[in-house]
């Protein structure tokens, strides 16, 4: 498949995942969950479980699109520390849906365990996969403003995570459960927010660098 064709499916399975995404925030029943405590996951408990599902299975098909594209158009090698970091993330992806978000009031589960493990893997793999990437190209006369967008995406979802990491960190001290130290809801949502940019950010530089493999000034 051409490049282009692959940045131009992880830009496009971005915004089905962020329509699917967020029609489940605004239409009932799943626009009773609480945006600000409940975590996003929390919809695959509901009764429309399967477009959370899709929406989180597509958004893996496009970054896998998004990570062959940027190893067609060389921006990335295909035996890099990036691309593994890439296929985490896609992976990690999957594994959230093919292991639920368990209800942890009823007692603790080892697919809600696997969920949890999935879903840190995914949201630290790819800002560590943006970095990666943009490392080799943040001085590059063409690519460094490509550069220097995917590494404020990836170092702003890094931002985003670091709450939770302050709540686990503070937990034995407090004695509050890191989980309600912080509105874990909001928190998720502004990290999936800028995960999805970081995907939109990398598709759009593979785009932009097809498009200049294929110009005549590039022979």
């Amino acid at each position: 498949m051409m490049p282009r064709a692959l940045a131009a499916g992880g830009m496009g399975a971005v915004a089905v995942c962020v329509v699917l995404i967020g029609a489940l925030h605004v239409l009932p029943p799943s626009s009773e969950v609480d945006p600000v405590r409940r975590t996003i996951s929390q919809y695959a408990l509901l009764e429309h479980a399967t477009v959370f599902n899709v929406a989180v299975l597509v958004l893996a098909a496009g970054s896998v699109a998004t990570m062959l594209a940027l190893i067609a158009t060389g921006l990335m090698p295909a035996r890099s520390g990036a691309a593994v970091a890439l296929a985490l993330w896609a992976l990690g992806l999957a594994a959230v849906v093919y292991f639920p978000k368990h209800n942890w009031a009823v007692g603790p589960s080892a697919h809600g365990t696997a969920h949890r493990v999935a879903g840190v893997v995914a949201f630290l793999s790819l800002p560590v996969a943006a970095l990666l990437v943009a490392r080799a190209w943040r001085r590059h006369p063409r690519w460094g403003g490509h550069a220097a967008a995917t590494v404020t995406l990836g170092l702003l979802s890094l931002v985003c995570f670091a709450p939770i990491v302050v709540a686990v960190a503070i937990e034995p001290f407090t004695g509050v459960r890191w989980w309600r130290a912080i509105p874990l809801g909001a928190v998720e949502r502004a990290l999936a927010l800028a995960e999805v940019a970081t995907v939109v950010c990398l598709a759009w530089w593979s785009a932009r660098a097809a498009a200049v493999e294929r110009s005549p000034a590039r022979g």
